[in-house]
């Protein structure tokens, strides 16, 4: 990692002309935090007549420090297949249709994630506090019960309300470090080998995993900005499936019953597939007629520069993803393309509004009653917020990154860096630079994509958060 030290500036070390550029607020309004407490204290959903699941030994896995927990997990072994014990946090207990907390989450969209600290879409009373599935607390939520064959494909859902106890909160690391060891803990024991089944499914369905590392920004304005690049565990991969997994078993009942919220992505088109083909021609990757996209994907080295390459090539293919509501009838398209499979938001409330309404869809249809008349009037605005939500969350994400990026390369104009040529056009490329992690437009003609390079900074702009780079 490489580390910004802000030295004698220290106003350019935090965020706040982002915020004010972004008009993120500050904090939340006087009805909504006096909303949040008293549910916290008393929610509107009562907790009697839940199923007592609190002796499950449910965990939790998340980043280091992490407060909002959505999710807690417990898989057995049933014979030849598993059961997954997935508890979701159950904010719809806790925000009444139209009140100060639903109409302010809808304006919010979803908890956005800033260095120096996060936007919440709800209070944190709530969201790091009476929502959230805190270790040894007993807390409402909706636990999804899925099993699942020997071939790794669900076979029975039970969704219903409940009250839960999660027993540990781990991270990605000491999980992955304790399967490693052979030392996992016994409730998710089974987690790898239900993790790689389902990753070999997602393969087969046609599921496209872009294996590319994820750029971080951590530390704080005294001590200096960490920038760096988070490779995936294994861990993070086979947690996303059984999240994956369960908001594809949700988008199959919304679809049963004809109403619902999915998140969907159109199938990418001949020319893109041909276009991404010619790419691997050119980067030295061998691409057998008969191999799919996904299979290419899943098989690369993603320590190679050409891979790397690659991955960033196919993000082509995953443009235009967005969210359709519907009732009475199914729309055009239901499949997320990305997945290879219809699939629905339900598992992260906490963070993201749409969630929530899905999974008031999923329980109505659950029990057999009909879907209430304020999830059903709120579906059409679903997708325009999300998608607003979406797009702004996005612009902070690069903000941010880019703001550090400019900091830590601010008088370093003229230095010399190797990189990795990620995409190339007629006479730029986005480039990788290694160290430190920064990700970049380069001018030059002819940049050969999947090779490693040598390039020259030659401009960064602090207000504006760019830096630009030359072949040297």
């Amino acid at each position: 990692m490489a580390r910004l030290v802000v030295g004698s500036h220290p106003a350019e070390g935090d965020f706040a002309r982002l915020r004010a550029e972004f008009e993120l607020p500050e904090s939340f309004s006087a009805d909504v935090l006096a909303e949040a407490e008293r549910v916290a204290m008393d929610p509107p959903e009562p907790a009697a007549g839940r199923e007592d699941a609190t002796g499950l030994p449910l965990v939790t896995i998340d980043p280091p420090g992490a407060k909002d927990l959505d999710q807690a997990m417990v898989i057995e072994s049933r014979g030849e297949g598993y059961r997954l014990h997935y508890a979701i946090a159950d904010v719809g207990a806790f925000v009444a249709p139209d009140g100060p907390l639903d109409r302010e989450a809808r304006r919010r969209g979803q908890t956005l994630y800033l260095p120096d600290g996060n936007v919440p879409l709800h209070p944190p009373v709530l969201s790091e506090g009476a929502a959230s599935l805190l270790p040894g607390e007993v807390r409402c939520a909706v636990l999804w019960t899925i099993d699942i064959d020997s071939g790794g494909e669900p076979v029975a859902t039970r969704v219903r309300r409940a009250l839960v106890r999660s027993t540990e909160q781990f991270d990605y690391d000491g999980v992955q470090t304790a399967i490693e060891q052979g030392n996992p803990h016994p409730s998710i024991a089974a987690l790898p080998a239900l993790g790689r089944l389902r990753r070999e499914l997602a393969v087969h369905r046609g599921a496209l995993e872009l294996q590319l590392p994820e750029q971080t920004v951590g530390g704080d304005a005294g001590d200096g900005w960490v920038l760096g690049m988070r490779p995936r565990h294994d861990v993070e991969a086979w947690n996303a499936e059984m999240s994956l997994l369960t908001g594809m078993v949700a988008a199959r009942m919304m679809i049963d019953a004809e109403v619902g919220v999915l998140r969907t992505l159109p199938d990418a088109d001949d020319d893109s597939v041909l276009w991404l083909r010619r790419s691997a021609q050119a980067l030295g990757i061998d691409w057998p007629e008969r191999i799919s996209v996904a299979e290419l994907l899943a098989g690369l080295d993603p320590a190679l520069p050409e891979s790397m390459a690659l991955y960033t090539c196919s993000t082509r293919l995953l443009r235009g993803a967005g969210y359709t509501a519907f009732e009475g009838g199914l729309p055009p398209s239901t499949t997320h393309a990305g997945l290879g499979a219809p699939y629905a938001h339900v598992t992260a409330p906490i963070r993201r509004l749409v969630d929530r309404f899905a999974t008031e869809v999923c329980l109505a249809v659950s029990a057999d009653k009909p879907v209430p008349d304020w999830v059903r009037a709120a579906l059409p605005e679903l997708p325009v917020l999300m998608s607003a939500s979406d797009t702004l969350a996005a612009r902070v994400e690069r903000g941010c990154i880019g703001q550090v990026e400019a900091w830590m390369l601010a008088e370093r104009i003229g230095g010399t860096f190797e990189a990795v040529v990620l995409r190339a056009e007629e006479a730029r490329a986005e480039i990788l630079v290694e160290d430190p992690p920064v990700m970049a437009k380069c001018a030059g003609a002819n940049l050969p994509e999947g090779e490693r390079i040598t390039v020259r900074l030659t401009a960064v702009d602090v207000e504006k958060r760019k830096v630009s780079f030359e072949r040297a």
